[in-house]
């Protein structure tokens, strides 16, 4: 099973990725993650990649899809994979499905996660990230207290990004870039949209059956 879940910047996507990859053994792939392992790797598209992101040029599709092409082209993730937040345009999805059908695989669904600009906004403005543990909280849900965070609240951070301004612009352009990815998938018949607005275990059992009922 290969699946394919969207959601707008802190719309707990990323939770919800977790879950999907502990329960159905799937693997997770975020283009972030696969061009952070080239440059570590320094690969000549690693360091290609070194090189435009110095530059602050964005990495263009050709780019992204020789690296989906090279997952796709390996049999540990032959239909084992969860997109994360892939595609990001029009043509990188049509471009997926052209590697699919070539390496012989599908999507079989796609998850979009709908969560309003005005918790968006407040989840964000809320979220906190401990440098010592990693762990992350947000002080309007889920504020930190001694029974679950040990470490010493001075490192409690907040990401620079995370203003009411920069939020709105990212929330903005996720719609816009994202709205006609969700119309490509949904005249398909693939595409489910969550309400991710109810609580996070709810979230993952509505996505659990769906992809139980598929893989009945």
């Amino acid at each position: 099973m290969n699946i394919i879940l969207f959601g707008p910047p802190g719309g707990g996507k990323g939770t919800q990725a977790y879950n999907i990859v502990k329960n159905f053994n799937l693997i997770n792939v975020s283009t972030g993650n696969l061009l952070r392992e080239e440059v570590k790797k320094k690969t000549d598209l690693g360091n290609e990649v070194k090189s435009l992101i110095k530059k602050g040029i964005l990495v263009s599709d050709v780019i992204i899809n020789d690296l989906i092409k090279k997952v796709l082209s390996n049999e540990k993730y032959q239909n084992r994979i969860i997109f994360d937040g892939f595609p990001r345009n029009l043509n990188q999805a049509k471009n997926l499905d052209f590697l699919l059908k070539k390496y012989n695989q599908k999507i079989s669904c796609v998850f979009s996660l709908q969560v309003d600009k005005e918790s968006i906004v407040k989840r964000l403005i809320g979220r906190q990230n401990c440098s010592k543990c990693g762990l992350i909280f947000n002080k309007f849900y889920n504020p930190a207290d001694k029974s679950d965070h040990l470490c010493d609240p001075k490192f409690l951070l907040k990401r620079s990004d995370d203003n009411e301004k920069t939020i709105l612009s990212r929330f903005d352009t996720y719609l816009n870039i994202t709205f006609p990815i969700l119309n490509y998938y949904k005249k398909q018949n693939l595409l489910h949209e969550i309400n991710g607005m109810i609580n996070i275990d709810q979230i993952f059992k509505e996505i659990q059956r769906i992809m139980v009922s598929l893989d009945a």
